[in-house]
């Protein structure tokens, strides 16, 4: 088997005989990332298959890039995009095999054919808003759907390309100065706001799309890329020309904010509705740049079942003002609560039977245990729900908040619910917790709920209160070393006892933007961090649970946020000017010794947690890395894994293996030694089955079992031992 190279310094020398085991036969396009070739399988499948350029395949981050290419692509491969067959990320010249599809694309179509009438485009649209439900079902943003990203097979329109697809990808640009993205199809968010792209970016390019398949132009044209992007984000569409009766879908598309655009599912029913009779309102048309062309594109751009995708020749668009550095205020400090809290879940579907609870154990009885689901409130979503359960356990039982359920204690062997406390069950709680993110927390031998203002303690047992106090005041409640803090926002702290509820001690430690995490059961030990005003040091103490007194402080370099504190040792995150996570550092508490370990590619938002110090990240584009803090320099980095999956929960680690939930409640399982993936559950969406929660708690484990939830408002269970079976 010949081996990929490249035989000469241009893209003209690029014509490797195989990529892997298949013999490519001919060129079928040439584009910015890559040729695509024709071959054919040891079965006789048609193949396109995608051979990445060599200039590009020496450059680390767009490797990363393509691996995830790769597997967003086999993550969405089904009836509306083309099936991957084979991938190898890794080789001297990366390569993606997917089926051959025959058809143009839709750019070739009109260009050759002409605009669609309306009848064309409303088979499109649907066929389109089909594809991009499943897609966003998948957790996947594709970010780049354009006409010459969508095949006219004979069975209907397939969305290709997934080179963009993670969230972080659209304001990046290569070492050669390409524009990531095509300014005609983009979203406002993708120029504003490119790091909080999501689902509805891709609405408003299928929008674009709808009017260039009815015009033979997109309603944002323009030979700058400069003024494309001003137009699509202040500017009415030219909508002249396109059909009456899809004039107000295509305009609700292309709507500026990413909220008034319809879901998927909406745009599918809407092209199912009769015409409308009435003639609706076009925009007044722009003035001289009207008829300008579109953006050019390489004459010899050819789109194939692998997705070739060339750049536009033309300079890059403004890249937006940089985000001024993040000071970790109530929400963030909030985010710290979730942390510290002893574990978070989300939920599934059916109801299930009544069975006792295993006492003495957090395990079920491994031989009478059975996955099962349990719907908190007695019916499944129907797509009103505000968030799902968060959930933690403890003393064989398992305890979730959910949206009208304030604390339920469930049986972890079967799903039935032991008790439910309600708001105003005897206390003095208010509110009803429909919106609450934050999972219980045991703390003193009771369990503490946080929520409306208050923060109340129950008993475990019968769910009867014990006491509570009023929290409105503070920004962030911790728990840790049996001791519940309550933080202020400018370093002001009241610790109380975990059990009574009676104040140990009141103190001001750190300052704005002091992040409180506790150390194990039994350390007495709690930990402040303080990041310097200009983000540059952070001052690390550790503080009596007692008496609140501070027992050592260390300074260390970078702006540094706390997740883990394990024995002996507190695990931090480096975040850098561009709010990227570009490290991990390790305080060690007897040593009072500190080792920073650099991430080879930074994370964008990335969450993590610890086991015997391999530290698991996980990031909002999906990339879930392991990190050996024991190591510095090159090989400190394991494995990286691209899941995929938009906005995760933070990793969780238990019993060799790595969990996190998706948006759309699927449950993964990664080997935590390999990085290989194991498993994964189904989606669970409920009724609303296009709508997906954008933020997620992390699962619960135990040494036999995982409990999550879901957007359809249940908590389930399945065997940790058998990801493969779920």
């Amino acid at each position: 088997m010949a081996p990929l190279r490249s035989f000469g310094p241009g893209r003209e020398a690029e014509h490797p005989d195989h990529a892997g085991q298949y013999r490519l036969e001919s060129c079928l396009g040439v584009g910015g990332m890559g040729v695509v070739h024709l071959a054919t399988s040891a079965s006789g499948l048609r193949l396109a298959i995608k051979v990445v350029h060599a200039e590009l395949a020496a450059d680390p981050e767009f490797r990363a890039r393509f691996r995830q290419e790769v597997s967003a692509a086999r993550r969405v491969s089904g009836a509306f995009t083309a099936p991957v067959v084979d991938a190898d990320p890794d080789a001297g010249l990366p390569w993606m095999a997917t089926l051959f599809i025959p058809g143009p694309t839709l750019a070739e179509q009109v260009k050759r054919n002409g605009a669609m009438g309306s009848g064309e485009v409303r088979r499109l649209g649907a066929g389109l808003a089909e594809a991009l439900r499943d897609i966003h079902r998948a957790g996947v943003v594709h970010r780049d759907l354009k006409p010459s990203n969508v095949l006219l097979a004979p069975d209907g329109p397939k969305v290709i390309d997934f080179g963009i697809s993670r969230p972080t990808d659209s304001d990046l640009r290569t070492e050669t100065g390409k524009l990531i993205g095509s300014p005609p199809f983009m979203a406002p968010e993708q120029f504003q706001r490119p790091r909080e792209v999501g689902p509805a970016a891709d609405v408003f390019a299928m929008g674009a799309v709808l009017a260039h398949a009815a015009t033979g132009r997109g309603p944002f044209d323009s030979d700058s890329p400069y003024i494309v992007a001003y137009q699509v984000v202040h500017n009415e569409p030219d909508l002249a020309g396109v059909p009456d009766d899809l004039v107000p879908l295509i305009l609700r598309c292309l709507a500026k904010d990413p909220d008034e655009r319809p879901l998927p599912a909406e745009v599918m029913d809407a092209l199912r509705q009769p015409v409308p009779a009435r003639t609706p309102r076009i925009p007044a048309q722009r003035g001289s740049d009207r008829n300008v062309p579109a953006l050019r594109r390489p004459a010899e751009e050819t789109h194939v079942g692998a997705g070739s995708r060339p750049e536009p020749a033309a300079p890059p668009r403004p890249r937006p003002r940089p985000l001024p550095r993040r000071r970790p205020g109530r929400a963030a400090l909030i985010g710290v609560t979730l942390v510290l809290a002893v574990g978070g879940a989300f939920g599934i579907r059916e109801a299930v039977s009544s069975g006792t609870s295993p006492t003495g154990s957090a395990e079920p009885d491994r031989e009478t245990f059975r996955p099962w689901s349990t719907v908190l409130g007695g019916t499944p979503d129907t797509g009103a729900r505000a968030a799902p359960p968060v959930c933690t356990s403890g003393g064989g039982a398992l305890y979730c908040s959910a949206p009208g359920t304030r604390a339920a204690r469930l049986d972890p062997a079967n799903g039935r619910v032991v008790w439910t406390y309600e708001a105003g069950d005897g206390g003095s709680g208010s509110g009803s917790a429909a919106g609450a993110k934050t999972a219980p927390a045991l703390s003193g031998g009771l369990l503490h709920l946080t929520d409306g203002g208050r923060l109340t303690a129950v008993d475990p047992r019968s769910g009867s209160r014990s006491w509570d106090v009023d929290i409105s005041a503070y920004a962030a409640v911790v728990h840790g070393a049996g001791t519940v803090l309550l933080v202020g926002e400018r370093g002001a702290v009241r610790a109380l006892d975990g059990a009574t509820g009676r104040e140990r001690w009141s103190t001001e430690i750190g300052g704005l933007g002091t992040q409180w995490i506790g150390g194990p059961a039994g350390s007495g030990v709690l930990y402040a961090v303080t990041p310097s005003d200009d983000g540059t040091a952070t001052r690390v103490s550790a503080v009596s649970a007692q008496r609140g007194t501070v027992l050592w402080t260390r300074s260390a370099a970078g702006n540094l946020s706390p997740f883990s504190a394990p024995d002996g040792a507190l695990y931090l995150l480096s975040t850098n000017a561009d709010q990227l996570v570009d490290a991990v550092v390790r305080f060690d508490g007897a040593e009072r010794s500190v080792r920073r370990v650099a991430l080879p590619t930074p994370l964008d938002r990335a969450s993590a947690a610890e086991s015997g110090g391999v530290v698991y990240l996980s990031d909002v584009g999906g990339s879930l890395v392991a990190v050996d803090t024991r190591r510095a320099g090159e090989g400190s980095e394991l494995w990286r894994l691209e899941t995929s999956v938009s906005r995760p929960s933070r990793p969780v680690v238990s019993g060799g293996r790595v969990y996190v939930t998706a948006p759309d409640g699927r449950l993964l399982a990664t080997d935590a030694r390999s990085g290989e993936p194991l498993g994964q559950t189904r989606s669970r969406l409920g009724g609303d089955t296009a709508r997906v929660v954008a933020e997620l708690s992390p699962p619960v484990v135990t040494a036999g079992e995982v409990y999550a939830g879901a957007p359809d408002g249940s908590v389930f269970a399945v065997d940790a031992g058998r990801p493969a079976d779920w």
